[in-house]
């Protein structure tokens, strides 16, 4: 069972941006405490989700007149990855959670949104996805007024600690998909709790079993009279998720060049066997010329991201009609390359960190792999060939990326 050891009373929710990413690196700051000790016990995330509750980061994006913070997807995307800094698992558990908050505008009418904003907002809710699209679909059932989904999906970010679990499926017999946002805690939702990944251990990333789960038809995303109505917006899924993807990169290659910096200020030894004695680690040629390319490295990385951001942001909250497929692909490649630099720049500082900060560095106690095993096993998420192809075709042909569940 893993256990935030701080209790905290929050003050007011903050007004500003910049007040909310202030309290996210409060967060943050309790999380890295004891990243390494929960990532190690394993298990669902109950705590540290009380903790994103707790301090409101959970409703950032909701409605002011819902008890949310009204906050544009430009500052949430900092939050999540200040919250990464400090534990990357619960760094994508929030990146997840304002997705699938989000998804309901993605595809929802205005009806559909305004239920789903006041329902998670107001209660504070938690969401997780069983929407994993290389499994086999979730078969839906049209019973007339209701649809019934069944089937199993082998990754649901969030899993047992969520409240609220977004679904979809192929309607029998048709193409039909559909979305539909259901309470988590009801007995046809059977989480095997069978995460045991070599990194975001905490992120409850197992399988689920979606048995006889009823939904009515007013709660297909989208749906009137049971036919969907298409928008290009419809297909920012996933462009909108992979831009929360690079900034958890980040945030997490921050996280762990600021333990190495520190790991090398206090406990690094210098090397006495190079002619260039030094008396203490930070006077060190290498070690400085190693930290001065890694952080250059990041700097550059979080600077393209902020830029995607802002491109990203304008998009999301811009009328839904207005989009084009033009405008789509084009942020779509965007979003590809930010990604690329994100997990280049974050697999590459999970491991120099080891050069710079010594053999003594690698003990299990230090913990310091918890940042290159988390960004390791997240950047599998989908080959990051691909978007590299994605970017190219668009440089040499000037290419949109098809809109897919990858792209």
């Amino acid at each position: 069972m893993t256990v935030i050891t701080e209790e905290k009373i929050w003050s007011d929710a903050p007004a500003t941006a910049d007040g909310w990413i202030a309290r996210a690196r409060e967060v943050s700051v309790i999380l890295a405490r004891d990243a390494v000790e929960r990532d190690r016990a394993g298990g669902a995330p109950f705590e540290e989700v009380r903790l994103l509750k707790d301090s409101g980061l959970v409703t950032l994006l909701g409605p002011a007149e819902f008890g949310g913070a009204g906050q544009p997807w430009e500052t949430a995307y900092q939050v999540v990855r200040e919250i990464a800094r400090g534990d990357g698992s619960i760094g994508q558990l929030l990146g997840y959670h304002y997705l699938w908050a989000w998804a309901v505008r993605l595809v929802g009418t205005a009806p559909q949104i305004g239920a789903v904003e006041e329902l998670y907002t107001s209660n504070r809710f938690l969401f997780g996805g069983a929407v994993n699209p290389r499994d086999t679909d979730l078969t839906i059932v049209d019973r007339g007024d209701t649809l019934v989904y069944n089937g199993v999906k082998s990754f649901s970010t969030g899993g047992r600690a969520t409240d609220l679990t977004v679904l979809e499926g192929i309607i029998e017999g048709t193409a039909t998909h559909v979305f539909a946002i259901v309470p988590t805690a009801q007995d046809g939702i059977v989480f095997r709790g069978d995460w045991d990944n070599l990194g975001q251990r905490l992120t409850d990333s197992g399988t689920v079993e979606i048995n006889d789960v009823e939904v009515d038809w007013s709660g297909a995303a989208g749906f009137v009279d049971k036919e969907f109505q298409p928008l290009v917006y419809n297909t920012l899924n996933f462009p909108a998720l992979e831009i929360v993807f690079a900034n958890f990169y980040v945030g997490i290659a921050r996280g762990a060049l600021d333990t190495a910096a520190e790991y090398t200020r206090t406990r690094t030894r210098p090397w006495p066997y190079g002619g260039d004695d030094k008396e203490l680690a930070t006077d060190e040629w290498y070690l400085r010329e190693g930290y001065g390319d890694l952080q250059s490295k990041l700097w550059a990385a979080e600077a393209f991201v902020d830029q995607v951001n802002g491109e990203a942001n304008a998009v999301l909250h811009d009328a839904r009609e207005n989009l084009t497929e033009q405008a789509r692909g084009d942020l779509a490649v965007r979003i590809a390359a930010a990604k690329i630099r994100a997990a280049d720049v974050a697999l590459e500082i999970g491991t120099k960190v080891f050069e710079l900060t010594g053999a003594r560095a690698t003990s299990n106690t230090v913990g310091l792999d918890i940042f290159w095993r988390n960004v390791r096993t997240h950047t599998l998420h989908d080959p990051v060939a691909y978007k590299r192809r994605e970017v190219g075709g668009h440089l040499l042909t000037g290419e949109l990326p098809e809109p897919t569940w990858y792209t």
